[in-house]
């Protein structure tokens, strides 16, 4: 809830009512509404933009005509929290005046005029009903915070606008928010819709930077440094000891709000947690105010615009978020802990100056903070697209491309979520929604558990597919294990919060799923005796051998988990590999955490729940059920395949015929006649993975190469490029003949490179008859010696003794004489005298040095003076004399 009365609780709701700042723009907004039909609303947390507004809107503050409001708010507890406070603001209990609605709980009835909902809830309205019939307005809140159930609320709803309701108002209302961005979606594409700013009343205040004194490790998945846990309960301690008020402290999730407040055992306060988690009457204790006594609330970041907590005069920030991502690359979907941004960071400080001056204490640097993204990443471009694309497709746009969205769905992710939907037939090979899709929207469920409910219940029963799906639709605590069957089983016996929420979304989802009598007999077919709360060593030794369909048959809670959880995860089932480690149908490793826990003793899972830590290759596995290989096959037979694999692998070809699961080998045996394309293909495959080295390169060949090249880089076209990746993306042309007749490695080792390369040469052209002009192999110099050249550098070398090249005043040519060779005058011994481009250059000025060195050493050879003119020699002067 946003509002805050700017008196203690025990005023009277008339003089609440009264003082609420939003009052002032309410005249500003039915004018927007009125005229244009849509508006944005800015008002800081406090001001009753989510109590008052919606009042005022329906006519129940003495203003305006009677009319029928909702009101969506993006977590169920700020729902109820808003639906209370608003008819205490009314003097009435709710489900009168004011209802609300979410998932599992309604307190409506005829006479209820404003009812607050969960955008979720509201997607499924919009989707039996889109006209909202007897709906006049309805009111998005907290739109800032970009859910994406709250931005395909709105994309919706501007449809019904458009179609069929252009008189139904709608009001995007939030503390801090694109006010521009929102005004032009909701202006339709013509004007922007009307902004109306309501001004906060706030109070100063001061900001206290408190970093750990010594470096932590940043989060990764859900993990955070227990060092940066402690730190943030030894700044509470601090900030009880310095400063007067409760104590609000923001953290990422349930399992840090345990942990810290465990760290606070013994503090002079009593200590509060606030989450989407904890018990109705927890929230309410929080939300209606101490008695006197100093809290301290640990709450997640629900409580930065949707709740308001009296008394708070000092905020604690861990600077963190969680938030929704998925990896596609792997098919896990998971929650992430993140730094907050700028934004988040301004609304949890702003927490302390509702009542009076307040201070936040933030557990990072100053320097830190300009670091810090801007805003949060809307859920649209970073989560799971799959449960959206359903939305879609049901609301008649499987491409979402006329949907009104500030911002446009990654088409990856899109796409991959379109793959899922159509794996599970929820959608057609169009894209368009099939009769069972529309059936799974409805249920309220991420898709993949929606097909687990209806595709497990027939084989099961209706009641235990709803209460394994319920695990998964909110993952257990961590208490509970990793053993999916176990936490079935404590969930059963539980009496905390988890498992009394735990059976409230079972019985929904059993009377949602379908036919009660079909349940009752499927019951009758367990073992007769057989507990639901036998113990996990009674129940492994059961269901081990069972598959889905087998008649008659009784199962196990371990069967029955593993087999809902493939059913709705069937990439993630998994087969050992030893030491805890497995390898899932997806191609992607998964590793059990604890060395106690009875899955490492599984030769296949299901897994429920991974998610893959910061630059770990394998996923880290959270909960799983352990299934059997038929369960396995049946569950994820989409992924079933079997044929001839002839591939590259560990330096070889490998020929054999496989069973596999997706990327799960189940059985190979080898081939002794391959398919030659596929034989030809692995080839290939090796030469790109390893390599030309694989063929015979001889020296003649390694030069013919050089050669080759040397005219590519000189002259272009039509001489080939002869680089590796050219060579290798033309490996057919050049190699077609003898990949045809190589089976193995040692049969590429006998190709001899060279000649192949040949058939490269612009025979087509005529050109390749040039080959041995423009770049020769060797040159004839003056003494009759046939010199090979070098074409291995930027410039052909000839490299040759000096005495051969008397009487040659220019230096040669090559390439159609554009490129003049490099000589590498050597001397009678054959050592390096001197090197030269220009040989006439090198005659007339650097000859007479390296005569005056050279004659010394060698006074047998002649070494005249004008070597230009005189006659060329491979021999010394003696012999030269004799003839």
């Amino acid at each position: 809830m946003s509002s805050l009365p700017s008196s203690p609780p025990a005023d009277t709701p008339a003089g609440a009512l009264d003082r609420l700042p939003v009052r002032t723009a309410l005249p500003a907004l039915r004018t927007a509404l009125d005229t244009a039909g849509t508006a944005v609303l800015c008002a800081p947390p406090g001001t009753g933009k989510t109590t008052l507004v919606p009042l005022d809107l329906a006519g129940l503050t003495g203003t305006g005509p009677r009319r029928r409001v909702v009101v969506a708010e993006p977590r169920r507890i700020a729902a109820r929290a808003a639906a209370r406070r608003m008819a205490w603001l009314l003097g009435e209990r709710v489900g009168g005046s004011v209802g609300f609605t979410v998932r599992g709980e309604r307190r409506a009835g005829p006479r209820t005029a404003v009812e607050v909902v969960t955008t979720g809830v509201l997607l499924q309205r919009l989707q039996r009903d889109p006209e909202l019939a007897g709906v006049d307005a309805v009111v998005l809140d907290e739109c800032h915070e970009r859910h994406l159930d709250a931005d395909t609320c709105a994309a919706f709803l501007l449809d019904v606008r458009a179609a069929l309701r252009p008189e139904l108002r709608l009001l995007a209302a939030s503390a801090t928010t694109d006010a521009e961005g929102w005004a032009r979606l909701l202006g339709g594409g013509g004007e922007p819709a009307p902004v109306v700013v309501a001004e906060g009343v706030s109070h100063p205040v001061d900001v206290e930077w408190a970093p750990p004194e010594r470096p932590v490790a940043p989060p990764h998945g859900t993990r955070v440094d227990p060092a940066l846990l402690a730190h943030v309960a030894a700044v509470v301690r601090r900030a009880l000891r310095e400063r007067a008020g409760d104590v609000l402290c923001f953290l990422p999730g349930v399992g840090e709000i345990a942990r810290v407040a465990g760290l606070l055992a013994g503090v002079d306060a009593e200590v509060l947690q606030v989450h989407g988690r904890a018990p109705a009457e927890v929230q309410d204790a929080v939300l209606a105010g101490g008695d006197g006594a100093r809290r301290v609330v640990l709450a997640t970041s629900v409580a930065e615009s949707s709740l308001t907590v009296p008394g708070v005069r000092i905020v604690v920030d861990s600077g963190l978020a969680r938030v929704p991502r998925m990896d596609h690359a792997r098919g896990l979907s998971a929650l992430a802990t993140v730094r907050a941004s700028r934004a988040a960071a301004r609304q949890r400080a702003g927490r302390a100056g509702r009542q009076g001056p307040g201070v936040v204490y933030r557990c990072w640097s100053e320097g830190e903070d300009g670091r810090l993204p801007r805003f949060p990443d809307p859920e649209i471009k970073v989560a799971d697209l799959t449960a959206f694309a359903l939305q879609a497709a049901c609301w008649g746009d499987p491409s979402a491309s006329g949907l009104a969205l500030l911002d446009p769905p990654p088409a990856g992710a899109l796409a991959a979520a379109r793959d899922v939907l159509t794996a599970i037939g929820a959608v057609d090979g169009a894209g368009r929604a099939t009769g069972r899709g529309v059936r799974m929207a409805r249920l309220g469920l991420h898709p993949r558990l929606a097909r687990a409910l209806l595709d497990g219940a027939p084989e099961v029963g209706v009641r235990r597919a709803a209460e394994v799906v319920a695990l998964l639709s909110e993952e257990p605590p961590r208490t509970y294990g990793d053993d999916l069957a176990a936490a079935w089983r404590a969930a059963r016996r539980g009496g905390d919060g988890y498992a009394a929420r735990w059976r409230q979304e079972a019985r929904r989802l059993a009377s949602a799923a379908g036919d009660p009598q079909q349940d009752r007999d499927q019951d009758a077919k367990q073992q007769q005796g057989q507990s639901r709360d036998q113990g996990p060593h009674q129940q492994q030794g059961q269901g081990r051998g069972e598959a889905p369909g087998r008649p008659g048959g009784a199962r196990s809670d371990d069967a029955v988990a593993g087999l809902v959880a493939a059913l709705a995860f069937p990439e993630r089932v998994a087969r050992a590999r030893g030491g805890g480690s497995f390898l899932m149908a997806s191609g992607t490793g998964a590793e059990l955490s604890g060395d106690g826990s009875r899955l490492r003793d599984a030769q296949w899972l299901a897994v429920a729940v991974a998610d893959r830590p910061v630059a770990a290759a394998s996923a880290r596995v959270r909960l799983a059920a352990v299934i059997d290989e038929e369960t396995a096959r049946a569950a994820a037979g989409a992924l079933c395949s079997s044929g001839e694999e002839v591939r590259w692998a560990d330096g070889e070809v490998v020929a054999r015929r496989v069973s596999r699961l997706g990327a799960i080998e189940l059985a190979a045996r080898p081939l002794a006649e391959p398919d030659a394309g596929l034989l030809r293909d692995a080839v290939v495959d090796g030469l790109r993975r390893e390599g030309l080295g694989l063929l015979r390169w001889t020296a003649a060949a390694a030069a013919v190469r050089q050669r080759m090249a040397f005219l590519h880089r000189e002259l272009g076209a039509p001489w080939p490029d002869v680089s590796d990746a050219a060579l290798l993306e033309r490996v057919e042309e050049w190699l077609g003949t003898e990949l045809g007749r190589a089976r193995r490695r040692a049969d590429l080792a006998r190709i001899d490179a060279g000649q192949a390369l040949t058939r490269l040469l612009p025979w087509a052209t005529g050109e390749a008859a040039r080959f041995e002009e423009l770049a020769p192999e060797r040159i004839e110099v003056p003494s009759g010696s046939r010199v090979r050249l070098d074409y291995g550098g930027e410039q052909p070398v000839l490299a040759v003794k000096l005495q051969e090249l008397f009487g040659l005043r220019e230096s040669p040519r090559v390439a159609g004489g554009r490129v003049p060779v490099l000589v590498h005058l050597l001397s009678p011994a054959g050592r390096p005298a001197a090197v030269t481009a220009d040989l006439a250059s090198f005659w007339r000025d650097g000859y007479r040095a390296v005569r005056a060195e050279l004659r010394g050493r060698y006074p047998k050879h002649p070494w005249p003076e004008d070597p230009s003119s005189a006659e060329p020699t491979r021999h010394t002067s003696a012999r030269l004399r004799r003839g």
